[in-house]
C-alpha cells in the first residue's frame, strides 16, 4: 500500500552509526535480547523482536504515542511517532498505523537508501565469516557435503529455509517436495515470469496484503524457492515472497501461527494444479505427461479437470467397494487421490517409542491394512441402498486401483476429543527401502514385481503435543545421503536416526529398474 506517514517517520540517516554491530538479519532486541525476527524503527533506528515474538516493535510503537490535543502538537508529535520498521532479514517496510506493509518511498528515496544499507551490512558480515566457515566445512569430511561424480569432486550444500513466524510446517513441506526429483526438476526447468510491469518494471517485488491477486503466481514463486536451493549457499533462502502468495489465495494460512503440514500440503498441491491448468508459462503440458500419452485414459489420475504434473506424479486412484448387508448389493466407485491417510491402530496408540516392551511394534504394513481392510460402517455411515432404497447397514474396502509414481502416505496423528485436538504419539516403524504395495492393488497379477517397490524420499516429523504447537522438521535423501531440515539448519543425518523418527507424512518414490514409455 501506498503509506501517508514515511516522510515524518524516516528520519534516520541511512548509514546511522546508531546501527548495532554485526548481520542484520542476528541483531537482537534491545529490550528482550532475543534475536527473532529484528525490526529496526526507521525513526530512531532502535531494534526490537517482531509482534509473533514478544512484540517489542510494536509496544515501541505504542509507548510513543500521546493523545494529540490540537493540531500544532499534532504537526510537532507526528515528526517522532515511530510508526514505521523494517524487517531486518526480508527488508520490508511496515507502518503501525496503517497496519499494512509499505511499497512505497520518501521523496529522497530514504526507505531504499536504509534498505540497501542494511544489505551492504549483511552481506559484509557474511563475507567476513565465509572464509571460517569454508575451512570448517573442509576439514570435516562430513560436513563439507563432497562427493565424487565421474572422478570429479562436486560440492552437494543444501540450503536452509528461514522461519517467518511459525512456518516450520510450510518449512518442511518445502523441503521434502525439493528432494522429489521428478516433481521438482519439472518446475525449476520452467521458464521465469515477469509478474510485474510499467514503472515498477525491474524493482524488487516487495508484497503487501493489500496487492490484487492478479499480481501473484503460486507457480513462480514456488519455480523461485525450488532454485534457491541446494546451489551451495551457505545462507538460508528466506520464503517470504511464496509465504505471502499463500496468504492472498490461501486464506486458513494467513497470518503465523502453527498451521498443520499435511493440510498445507495439499492446500497447496491442489493449487499448484489448478493453476498449471491454466497454462502456466505458455506451457500447456508437462514432458512428463507427455511421455505417459500412451497410457490409456482409465490408468490416468485427473483430479478437477486434466492431468498436470501433479496428478502424474502423486495421483493414484482408489475403488470404493460397499456391500450392502440385508439385500447383497455391491457398489464400487473409483477415486483419484493424491495421498493417502492412514490411521493408526488402536491397539498402538499407547506405544509412543520403538524400544518400549509393552506389546508389538506399530509398522506402517499395519496402518495400510488397517486402511485396506473390510470394515462394517456403525450406526452413523449407513449406506444408502439403491436397491433397499433405504440407509442400510454395510461393508466397505478400500483397493489400489493405480499406484501412483510419488506415494505420499499421511499418518493420521490428530485426532478431536469432546474438546480438544489430541495426539497420538505412537512410533510406527517404516520402511527405507522396498515397500512392496502389490498386496493393496486391486488386480495385482497385471503389475510386475518391481512396479510396486518404493523407496522412501522424504519423511514430515511433527514434535510436540499438539497441532497449534510444538514444531516441523524434515528427513530427506538427496544424491545417496540423508539431510536433516530444520528451518534454516541443514546438517547430514544417518539412516539409523531417520528410521527412529515419529513420521507424520512420508513421501516414498516408485523404484526406478525399468525403462519404457510409461516410465518417469
Amino acid at each position: 500500500m501506498e503509506c501517508p506517514h514515511l516522510s515524518s517517520s524516516v528520519c534516520i540517516a541511512p548509514d546511522s552509526a546508531k546501527f548495532p554491530n554485526g548481520s542484520p538479519s542476528s541483531w537482537c532486541c534491545s529490550v528482550c535480547r532475543s534475536n527473532k525476527s529484528p525490526w529496526v524503527c526507521l525513526t530512531c533506528s532502535s531494534v526490537h523482536c517482531g509482534r509473533y515474538v514478544n512484540g517489542h516493535a510494536k509496544k515501541h510503537y505504542e509507548d510513543a504515542q500521546v493523545p494529540l490535543t490540537n493540531h500544532k502538537k499534532s504537526e510537532k508529535q507526528d515528526k517522532a511517532q515511530h510508526t514505521v520498521c523494517m524487517d531486518c532479514s526480508s527488508y520490508s517496510t511496515y507502518c503501525y498505523r496503517c497496519d499494512d506493509f509499505v511499497v512505497n518511498d520518501t521523496k529522497l528515496g530514504l526507505v531504499q537508501k536504509v534498505r540497501e544499507h542494511l544489505q551492504n551490512l549483511e552481506n559484509s558480515a557474511f563475507t567476513a565469516d565465509r572464509h571460517r566457515k569454508r575451512k570448517l566445512l573442509e576439514n570435516s569430511s562430513l560436513n563439507s557435503k563432497l562427493l565424487k561424480v565421474n572422478g570429479s569432486t562436486t560440492a552437494i550444500c543444501a540450503t536452509g529455509l528461514r522461519n517467518l513466524g511459525n512456518t516450520c510446517f510450510m518449512n518442511a513441506i518445502l523441503q521434502s517436495l525439493s528432494n522429489i526429483e521428478q516433481f521438482c526438476c519439472y518446475f525449476k526447468e520452467l521458464p521465469a515470469v515477469e509478474l510485474r510491469n510499467g514503472k515498477t518494471a525491474g524493482r524488487r517485488t516487495y508484497h503487501t496484503r493489500s496487492q490484487g491477486d492478479n499480481n501473484v503466481s503460486l507457480v513462480e514463486e514456488f519455480r523461485k524457492t525450488l532454485c534457491a536451493l541446494w546451489q551451495g549457499s551457505q545462507t538460508a533462502f528466506s520464503p517470504e515472497s511464496l509465504f505471502y502468495v499463500v496468504w492472498k489465495i490461501m486464506p486458513n494460512f494467513r497470518g503465523y501461527q502453527q498451521q498443520d503440514a499435511h493440510e498445507f500440503m495439499r492446500y497447496l498441491l491442489d493449487h499448484l494444479h489448478l493453476e498449471l491448468q491454466g497454462g502456466f508459462n505458455g506451457v500447456s503440458c508437462s514432458p512428463i505427461l507427455q511421455e505417459n500419452s500412451t497410457l490409456s485414459a482409465s490408468n490416468k489420475c485427473c483430479i478437477n479437470g486434466a492431468s498436470t504434473v501433479v496428478t502424474a506424479i502423486f495421483g493414484g486412484i482408489l475403488q470404493n467397494e460397499v456391500n450392502c448387508l440385508i439385500c447383497g448389493t455391491e457398489s464400487r466407485k473409483f477415486d483419484p487421490f493424491l495421498d493417502l491417510s492412514l490411521d493408526i491402530p488402536s491397539q498402538f496408540r499407547n506405544k509412543r517409542s520403538k524400544n518400549q516392551e509393552n506389546g508389538p511394534v506399530c509398522s506402517l504394513r499395519d496402518c495400510l491394512r488397517s486402511f485396506t481392510d473390510l470394515e462394517e460402517l456403525d450406526e452413523t455411515e449407513l449406506y444408502m441402498c439403491h436397491k433397499c432404497k433405504k440407509k442400510q447397514k454395510s461393508t466397505k474396502k478400500f483397493w489400489i486401483q493405480k499406484l501412483p509414481k510419488v506415494l505420499c502416505l499421511h499418518l493420521k496423528r490428530f485426532h478431536w476429543t469432546a474438546y480438544l485436538r489430541n495426539k497420538v504419539d505412537t512410533y510406527v516403524e517404516f520402511p527405507l527401502r522396498g515397500l512392496d504395495m502389490k498386496c493393496y492393488l486391486l488386480e495385482p497379477e497385471n503389475s510386475g514385481p518391481e512396479n510396486c517397490l518404493y523407496d522412501l524420499a522424504a519423511v514430515v516429523v511433527h514434535h510436540g503435543s499438539g497441532v497449534g504447537s510444538g514444531h516441523y522438521t524434515a528427513y530427506a535423501t538427496h544424491e545417496g545421503r540423508w539431510f536433516h531440515f530444520n528451518d534454516s539448519t541443514v546438517t547430514l543425518t544417518e539412516e539409523d536416526t531417520v528410521v527412529k523418527a515419529k513420521a507424520y507424512i512420508l513421501f516414498y518414490a516408485e523404484r526406478q529398474a525399468r525403462a519404457g514409455p510409461d516410465k518417469l
